[in-house]
């Protein structure tokens, strides 16, 4: 077996000061998405998975932590996109005493991926499908619990709290730890690529989808983690950030530019270029006057699939608004 002892690759590990572990999870490239493990005594959760290739590796990491597969009590899942949540039910096979934790939205994804994989096809195409997320495995219905808003979960003496996050997807979820001042956001904060921290911190930009992207209900969403007062914030994309009042405020800055670009494009002949031009003009200008110590080339190469799918979400939230 892959997963077997003996077979586990090296995992990337981070130990944060949170009780938190990052581990890599080798998808596109390393420092690209990361899965994250809660510790609280002997018990642990994992927050966010990856795909399927992500699960040697997250399994490798709680060998190297001293974590037994069997100490695992939760996945809790922020939304169910395959990069998040790909791996998810092949991981679980893995960890017999685990719950999965997810949006009421996304369970019966979980439990029937069917819907789930037609629509990523749909957006990868059947190739790159295959190549990025292999077989999507359901996950039994009595191993998904199915969250309300506020609920707070026990980890060991360690509560989480559930916050339902839309905006980026309906089926989005935050978690908070309320004593060590610290929040997983899945999407719902953006993406901040390590490479690109400077002198003055990280560089943050928001990321849409290509189905559910609505600015209004995103900017609530950021608004009601910022009133959390976390100290840090956990990114699938990537780790731990602070500053977060900054990144926070520039996160609803960029949201309405988002929103504005996309108005902007709606009667182009053209739309998907000239959104795509757009966020490209807008995020090289940003990482510009951030700082951000990468040359022209290595920028667009960090952030232009963000930038496809950010095209993506946004002609399809115009579509949507013209219905």
């Amino acid at each position: 077996m892959i997963d077997s002892v003996n077979t586990l690759p090296t995992p990337r590990l981070v130990r944060h000061a949170e009780a938190v572990t990052a581990i890599d999870a080798e998808y596109l490239y390393p420092g690209h998405a990361a899965a994250h493990v809660l510790h609280a005594g002997a018990r642990a959760a994992f927050v966010d998975v990856g795909t399927n290739d992500s699960v040697p590796f997250l399994l490798a990491g709680l060998r190297a932590l001293g974590i037994a597969p069997e100490a695992v009590e939760y996945v809790l899942l922020t939304h169910v996109h395959l990069d998040h949540a790909g791996g998810a039910g092949r991981l679980m096979r893995a960890l017999p005493n685990a719950l999965c934790v997810v949006h009421p939205r996304a369970a019966p994804h979980m439990i029937d991926p069917a819907r789930l994989i037609a629509g990523a096809r749909a957006v990868y195409g059947t190739e790159r499908f295959e190549r990025l997320y292999g077989r999507i495995e359901p996950i039994a219905a009595e191993r998904v619990h199915v969250t309300r808003d506020g609920e707070r979960l026990s980890l060991g003496g360690r509560t989480v709290e559930v916050l339902h996050t839309p905006g980026h997807a309906l089926h989005h979820q935050a978690f908070f730890d309320p004593v060590h001042r610290c929040v997983f956001t899945g999407d719902t904060f953006g993406i901040s690529y390590r490479e690109l921290d400077s002198a003055a911190g990280a560089f943050i930009v928001p990321t849409t989808t290509p189905t559910q992207f609505d600015p209004d209900q995103l900017c609530a969403s950021v608004e009601r983690l910022l009133a959390l007062r976390p100290e840090a914030v956990y990114l699938m994309h990537y780790s731990r950030v602070t500053d977060v009042p900054r990144l926070g405020a520039s996160l609803l800055r960029q949201i309405r530019d988002l929103e504005r670009i996309a108005r902007s494009a709606a009667a182009a002949a053209d739309r998907a270029e000239c959104i795509r031009e757009a966020l490209w003009t807008l995020w090289q200008a940003q990482a510009e006057a951030h700082g951000c110590p990468v040359e022209r080339t290595r920028l667009r190469e960090l952030l232009w699939g963000d930038i496809e799918l950010n095209t993506q979400g946004l002609m399809h939230w115009l579509d949507t608004r013209a219905r």
